[in-house]
């Protein structure tokens, strides 16, 4: 049995207790939360009877094996490397951090400790992703040279925490930006980037003034609060000469939302988001496929049970990672540079 406590316990964190709770090798132990409140109403609900205000103290159960990290980003480098220090497992929430000396300081932790350390790159363990990579793997696409992606809210800026750059680091890149270029890097079969051009606009505010449409508020939401972009734009470089487009943003003057994830390889291509499609030639003639599975969009919560149990597999069994903190530490390298490229308003090299 893998022993874990789960180290905040807002919105995200409900994706990571279901499915520790349904898995029948965990014991769910503990949580931890400053809000006193939300914190009894969870163990409650849970039937998790050991509650903590601090991190620390729950850190000192020597009982339990393994934490999963759902707080503000700004507190993912400090608790990672102490759990890690502690001797437990550690499964955090994307980003790793909020700044690559952070990412590289909780890499040393992991080197130091031999824990495991996976980042909560959801978008790996959808099952759409799992049969895509199958299909990269066995070459049917070839080397993949050109990645486009984009996921834009039209009215969509959850406010709090979330719009508060000392929690959080920046607004749709690393919130949202972060899994979309994550996931077509994890494709291309995660080349080293060498350089970054983009730009960051803050025109819109958090739009609060809007009526008619709803949308996610953090349980903070603050209407007056919101230093963060509104939208953001990269292009990405690597050492193999492949690169990736990606747009997003918290608020936009379109139409509609929109996500997709497009993949173009030299011998075809593929989409993910929001279905999962494939592009091949034969005979003279180009091929649009569509895979006869149950599903071919993105499951947000057959994601998060596939990597929880993913990471339960890499703590008890010595599973092979398909998330660790060196891919962490490089995606944290390529968001930064987005931000430093926009700042200066000049190409970042790495």
């Amino acid at each position: 049995m893998l022993k874990v406590g789960v180290i905040g316990v807002g919105s995200i964190s409900e994706f990571h207790i279901k499915p520790y709770l349904a898995n029948e090798q965990v014991e769910l132990v503990a949580l931890c939360d400053l809000n006193e409140k939300r914190l009894a109403e969870k163990g409650e609900l849970y039937g998790v009877s050991q509650l903590y205000r601090s991190y620390h103290e729950l850190l000192e159960n020597e009982a339990i094996d393994a934490v999963s990290i759902c707080t503000w980003n700004n507190s993912h480098a400090e608790i990672a490397i102490a759990a890690l220090d502690a001797g437990k497992h550690v499964l955090v929430e994307k980003p790793l951090s909020m700044t690559v000396a952070e990412a590289e300081a909780i890499q040393e932790a992991v080197e130091r400790t031999g824990k495991v350390l996976q980042v909560g790159f959801v978008r790996r363990h959808g099952d759409n992703a799992k049969l895509l990579k199958t299909f990269i793997d066995n070459d049917e696409l070839g080397e993949i040279y050109y990645a486009k992606t984009s996921c834009i809210r039209r009215l969509g800026n959850p406010g709090g925490w979330f719009s508060d750059r000392t929690k959080s680091g920046g607004g749709p890149l690393i919130d949202l930006g972060v899994h979309m270029i994550d996931i077509c890097w994890y494709f291309m079969g995660k080349p080293r980037p060498v350089s970054v051009s983009g730009n960051t606009y803050s025109r819109l505010g958090n739009r609060s003034h809007i009526e008619h449409l709803s949308f996610y508020k953090a349980a903070d939401y603050d209407p007056t609060l919101n230093d963060v972009e509104d939208l953001t734009n990269a292009l990405i470089r690597f050492e193999n000469g492949a690169s990736i487009l990606v747009d997003v943003s918290f608020t936009l003057q379109a139409k509609k939302d929109e996500i997709y994830v497009k993949l173009f390889g030299e011998k075809g291509g593929a989409e993910i988001e929001p279905e999962l499609a494939l592009v091949t030639e034969k005979h003279n003639t180009i091929l649009n496929i569509t895979p006869q599975v149950d599903s071919l969009g993105f499951d947000f919560n057959k994601a998060f049970v596939n990597e929880i149990n993913h990471f339960v597999g890499c703590c008890l069994h010595g599973r092979e990672n398909i998330a660790p903190v060196a891919d962490g530490v490089q995606v944290m390298k390529m968001l930064n540079a987005v931000y430093e490229s926009a700042k200066t308003g000049k190409e970042v090299y790495l």
